[in-house]
């Protein structure tokens, strides 16, 4: 089978798998938490993507992991590290802390779709075994880590039209 084959399959198949891990355990225990202790949470996972810096690392990436791929990827998770940080600090903050939670899942999700982006064009999935121990990353972290986002972005805008609901009928008809 081809590497980059192997690699999308890996990659396709951790998605599979966190997904249905998170509907069985991750989404009811999220939704029995607050909204905040549940982005908390969410943050708290993400926070630990200052390791996206690894791909910086000369010894342990290869030579043909595509140029444009490895800063990218590796500052989009240090920038995304940093605000789950700010998310986890400024818990007691409620205004910077949604803030910060919404900064934090657009920079994160905006960061992986486009080191999809970046892998795709610069045909990582064909020279997959340059990520070196780092190929757990995409194949392991990322859907668990886009799924996150992709619930936190959910849930942000349901309790935004929500809000919105709320505010409209309070406004008197007429």
């Amino acid at each position: 089978m081809p590497t980059g084959l192997i690699f999308l399959t890996q990659m396709m198949l951790g998605y599979v798998a966190w997904l249905l891990c998170f509907w069985s355990y991750g989404l009811p225990r999220l939704r029995s938490m607050s909204r905040l202790r549940a982005h908390h949470a969410i943050a708290s996972l993400h926070s630990f993507r200052f390791f996206g810096l690894v791909f910086l690392v000369p010894g342990v990436m290869g030579p043909d992991l595509p140029g444009g791929f490895a800063p990218a990827a590796a500052y989009g998770d240090l920038a995304t590290a940093l605000l789950a940080i700010l998310v986890m600090a400024s818990v007691r903050l409620r205004p910077a802390f949604w803030t910060f939670v919404v900064a934090f899942n657009l920079v994160g999700t905006t960061d992986l779709l486009l080191d999809y982006w970046n892998a795709v064009r610069g045909g990582l999935p064909e020279h997959a075994g340059a990520l070196g121990a780092a190929y757990l990353i995409p194949t392991l972290y990322v859907p668990l880590l886009m799924i996150t986002h992709g619930f936190a972005l959910f849930e942000l805008a349901r309790s935004r039209s929500a809000s919105a609901r709320s505010i409209i009928n309070r406004i008197p008809a007429g």
